[in-house]
């Protein structure tokens, strides 16, 4: 395959996954604000979605005070942020028109309706779109393209490089996710364990579609281990930090058998797998969470970098 209709299905997986995560952060930041002392932390929730997200930055240059208003249209609407829903739909709609003979006809279809449909809603009056209305919404449209790849497509070096794309940002996200429970500190120490602390771990479930899945799982209470080994270490977790490195590893293993050469991707996939198959919750606590996941996203960055340089750069190595 050519290092440029790969680099655009790579990119296809990481926009749809990062337009789901961005819909999956606002309503965490939504549910976490109904608890009139979540905003009594460190940093109020609102303002903890744009340092999770990696788009303080850019939104503090065009808004400056966090209003939650204004939140909502960066992150959802906003084109100047390029992780924004309407951006990453447009640009993974960009980059399925760019390669649409590799495309079956349902993954177009997918793609071209939710980049019209955003369009129709960027038309609408913002007070008469409900969040909730435009989060459900966006993980639906995520959640179709995802099932016509997978029931449509062929299993050739295609789905490796948007398994490859989906993997990595799913990794990436999911830290992030967690680490908003971090941002969101809570205003004294003795606090851990209370019904507030429980509240915003529950939160965090129903955000990324987790809750019964969780339950079934270990059952009980909810406690931060629990939470921990659950959105980290437990491969039967879909989108765990695990199960995200494993498909990584996996796809990267079918690109290594389709080309018939091994290269710095397989093994920085396979390292990451492995490290983490021998981390305990126990480590991480002990290293800290946010310390942890800091380091995790780095590691994916790494990765990520790894893959551009060996397969979709236009080099040859």
């Amino acid at each position: 395959m050519l290092s440029r209709t790969a680099d655009n299905l790579f990119w296809i997986g990481r926009y749809m996954e990062r337009a789901e995560m961005t819909a999956r952060l606002l309503e965490v930041g939504a549910r976490i604000a109904l608890l009139p002392s979540a905003g009594h932390g460190y940093r109020n929730e609102w303002d903890s979605l744009l340092q999770a997200s990696g788009t303080a930055d850019g939104f503090n240059r065009k808004y400056g005070d966090p209003v939650q208003r204004n939140i909502e249209s960066y992150l959802f609407f906003d084109r100047d942020n390029p992780s924004s829903v309407a951006s990453c739909l447009e640009r993974a709609r960009e980059n399925g028109r760019i390669v649409r003979t590799a495309l079956t006809g349902q993954m177009w279809d997918a793609l071209n309706t939710a980049f019209q449909e955003v369009r129709q809603l960027e038309r609408q009056p913002r007070s008469d779109l409900e969040l909730s209305r435009l989060t459900e919404w966006t993980m639906r449209q995520a959640a179709l393209l995802r099932g016509a790849i997978e029931t449509t497509h062929l299993r050739n070096d295609g789905y490796d490089f948007l398994g490859l794309g989906y993997a990595l940002e799913r990794a990436d996200n999911t830290a992030r996710l967690i680490d908003v429970k971090y941002y969101v500190l809570l205003p004294r120490i003795d606090f851990v364990g209370s019904e507030l602390d429980n509240y915003q771990w529950t939160t965090l479930l129903r955000a990324m579609s987790a809750q019964r899945a969780f339950h079934w799982a270990y059952g009980g209470d909810v406690t931060p281990r629990k939470i921990a080994d659950f959105l980290i270490l437990n491969s039967k977790s879909p989108r765990s930090l695990m199960a995200s490195a494993l498909l990584l590893a996996r796809h990267l293993q079918q690109l290594e058998a389709a080309y018939g050469r091994r290269t710095a991707a397989q093994e920085a996939g396979e390292a990451l797998r492995d490290a983490l198959k021998k981390v305990t919750v126990d480590d991480i606590f002990d290293e800290g969470m946010h310390e942890f996941l800091t380091r995790f996203i780095g590691q994916i960055g790494q990765i990520g970098g790894i893959i551009y340089a060996t397969y979709l750069s236009g080099e040859a190595r």
